[in-house]
């Protein structure tokens, strides 16, 4: 007021004056001027500055207190004040009006300098380290794919992130990117919360009874034999254990527990054991997996896993289960939500192939995002276990034989050194499992999976007592699976050993009379066998001339060299693959193996290895290391990754 009262008597000064000589009015009038032009632009600048003091002293925080708060891990936002005096008359809404405007020039200048900032970011004083954080989870929710796989991307490589930026983004993120972020190879663990406190257990209750509880919530009518077996006897021994527990007494006569060496000392991880295989079955059945997560069956899961972290099998079970579960992607959520996200990607970091594998394929079948397969129990990825940015290009398929394992009859020969410190040696020098370690470092353009099934050598041996699974049988669930999981949209090669070489080969007569599976047969660009009984083998005529002693079972039963199916099977097959010109390479053994400690047998003959077709070629080692090379450098791995280079060459290149 007092600068425009000024103003008014300077001009009515120079209005009402006498006019002076010409010259002296002309540099008086000029002195009058700029006594009122620098007395507004002074006036104006201070007001200005006061203002935007004033608006920095609203938006600012105290450093101290945003500090300590920070090492607290928490997410503030900011709020408006509380006094209520400062929320009335003329000078407050002049100075809110000031502050919109210089909002809007922050704002603009925000998105000029640093990129698209968001509307809330621009009424914050945020730090400058801290500006990519939340510009990373804006952009990890957008709608553009490529920006929200990106953001995932930079989250991941960040490496100079304080301990509470990691945590805000743990906080702040949605699903999607907690998975991807999980399914991240240089994720830092810090970005995965703790999972939630676990429920506490009933009164007078175990985790084996609780799990026992679960088990027979589930429905237990309409099954599969072999469900139903499973099942019932983990119920039964589950049963007797607990009576013991309670009673004092252990009642002998159970299906074939182990039990403890001392009257006082119960099995229950043993029996934990029947109850989670059960669980695997169940878990295969979409409505068995709703009622599993209903009645708390991740929490309950999550106890065992940090129950018996020093038990392997324990752990791939419920891995399993926790897989066939994130089948179904309306329990994404609850199973983000138990935390398991967390424990999965710590997993899949380890150095144990099983463990990592088993964790891969539940973030697999989790992250929606980047991964339209779905990877059914028994199929397993070995490469790429992460997102990657490499394209890949072809699917390579290992599938085990008679009593095999995916991962076990893929590892390298084994030697004298002691198994335990194997595991943290280079895995250049030794490896639990070659595709991994060496197939994925020479090809990394190759999808890997490793398929696995039950088999076994005498029906006395049989895990479902109920289970009588033929060749055919097997071959067709097994194409069901791969075929769920894109086997058959790139370019394949199939390797296999032992029994698995019948088994691709019925896969792939059975695949090309299904119009469905016709992708699987164009896109097959070569098979390896490894010593595959095309014309049976001497392990099943022995099994048979003792089958007193052995049972044998019908996998073995259908090695036998006068088998009506193997003969049918090779006859069709040849045929086939001669006419789709499939590239074909065998490896067959020399040396006798050991079965037990007493038999000594020649199990598939130089004869019974020769398809017909391709090359053919002796090793000097028995059946069971016919596919585990001992070096990287050694012939059967190499000549191997020849074949695989060469049938792919085309694809590779392209």
């Amino acid at each position: 007021m007092s600068l425009a009262a000024y103003c008014v008597i300077c001009w009515r000064r120079m209005g009402t004056s006498t006019p002076p000589p010409k010259s002296s009015t002309y540099w008086r009038d000029i002195r009058n001027i700029i006594k009122l032009t620098g007395s507004l632009i002074l006036g104006g600048s201070l007001f200005i500055t006061y203002e935007v003091l004033a608006l920095k002293k609203s938006l600012t925080l105290d450093t101290q207190v945003v500090e300590r708060e920070k090492m607290k891990s928490y997410i503030y936002v900011h709020t408006v004040s509380l006094d209520k005096t400062e929320n009335h008359g003329i000078t407050y809404q002049a100075r809110k009006e000031l502050h919109k405007a210089v909002r809007k020039v922050l704002a603009t200048s925000a998105r000029i300098f640093r990129g698209p900032f968001a509307d809330t970011f621009s009424t914050v004083d945020i730090e400058d380290h801290d500006c990519a954080v939340w510009l990373l989870l804006r952009k990890s929710r957008s709608d553009d794919r490529a920006a929200r796989l990106q953001a995932v991307q930079e989250m991941s490589e960040a490496r100079h992130w304080h301990d509470y930026q990691y945590r805000i983004i743990a906080q702040a993120c949605d699903m999607r990117t907690l998975t991807g972020l999980a399914r991240s190879k240089e994720s830092d663990l810090r970005f995965f919360l703790h999972p939630p406190p676990l429920p506490s257990l009933k009164e007078d209750s175990s985790t084996e009874e609780e799990l026992r509880h679960l088990l027979a919530s589930l429905p237990q009518t309409d099954l599969d034999e072999c469900i139903q077996c499973f099942t019932a006897l983990a119920l039964s021994e589950s049963s007797q254990s607990l009576a013991a527990q309670k009673g004092g007494l252990w009642c002998f006569g159970g299906n074939g527990l182990p039990y403890a060496e001392s009257f006082g000392e119960v099995p229950s991880a043993t029996v934990e054991m029947f109850c989670l295989e059960a669980l695997v079955k169940h878990s295969e059945i979409p409505t068995h997996c709703d009622k599993i997560e209903a009645n708390g069956g991740l929490q309950l899961l999550q106890r065992l896993y940090q129950l018996h972290k020093d038990c392997p099998k324990v752990q791939r079970n419920i891995m399993r289960i926790l897989g066939n579960m994130a089948l179904n992607e309306h329990l994404h959520s609850t199973i983000v939500r138990s935390g398991w996200v967390s424990i999965l990607a710590e997993a899949v970091k380890s150095q144990h192939v099983m463990e990592a594998s088993h964790a891969a394929r539940t973030l697999a079948n989790l992250d929606r995002e980047t991964v339209p397969d779905k990877y059914q129990d028994g199929v397993y990825l070995l490469h790429p276990l992460y997102r990657t940015s490499q394209p890949i290009k072809a699917d390579v398929l290992f599938i085990h034989g008679l009593m095999g394992a995916a991962f076990k009859t893929w590892r390298q020969q084994d030697n004298d050194q002691d198994l335990t410190e194997k595991v943290s040696e280079d895995e250049t020098k030794y490896t639990t499992c070659w595709p991994k370690s060496w197939l994925a470092r020479d090809c990394p353009a190759l999808r890997i999976i490793s398929v696995e099934y039950d088999t076994s050598l005498s029906d006395w041996r049989a895990r479902c007592p109920t289970e009588r699974k033929s060749i055919a049988f097997r071959s067709n669930e097994l194409l069901r699976k791969l075929r769920a999981a894109g086997v058959g949209d790139r370019p394949v090669i199939w390797v296999s050993h032992s029994m698995g070489g019948l088994l691709v080969k019925k896969m792939l007569l059975e695949a090309s009379k299904k119009p469905e599976m016709s992708t699987i047969i164009n896109n097959t660009r070569g098979i390896i066998f490894y010593s595959v009984p095309h014309h049976g083998s001497h392990l099943a005529e022995y099994s048979v001339n003792i089958r007193y002693l052995l049972f044998p079972s019908l996998e073995v039963k259908e090695l036998s060299k006068d088998s009506p199916a193997l003969k049918t099977l090779q006859d069709d097959f040849l045929e086939f693959a001669k006419d789709k010109n499939f590239q074909v390479l065998s490896f067959v053994e020399t040396l006798p193996t050991y079965i037990g400690s007493m038999i000594k047998l020649h199990v598939v003959p130089l004869e019974s290895a020769d398809l017909g077709l391709g090359d053919l070629i002796p090793v000097d080692v028995n059946h069971l290391n016919i596919c585990k090379p001992k070096t990287k450098d050694a012939f059967l791995y190499q000549r191997t990754l020849q074949f695989i280079r060469d049938a792919l060459a085309k694809d590779l290149e392209n």
